[in-house]
């Protein structure tokens, strides 16, 4: 599999934990807070990837 369809899946579950981040933040901060973290790992892990 080519690296680059690995960092398209890893921007798409981002995007995926983004969306559930904006759409928890008012009723559940603390699972909304996870959300963005996990979020932000995988934002981090697709661009070492790319690299």
């Amino acid at each position: 599999m080519p690296k680059e369809y690995v960092v398209i899946g890893l921007i798409a579950l981002a995007g995926f934990l983004g969306g559930g981040v904006y759409s928890t933040w008012k009723t559940a901060r603390g699972l909304a807070i996870v959300l963005l973290v996990l979020t932000l790992i995988t934002v981090a892990a697709a661009i070492l990837w790319l690299v």
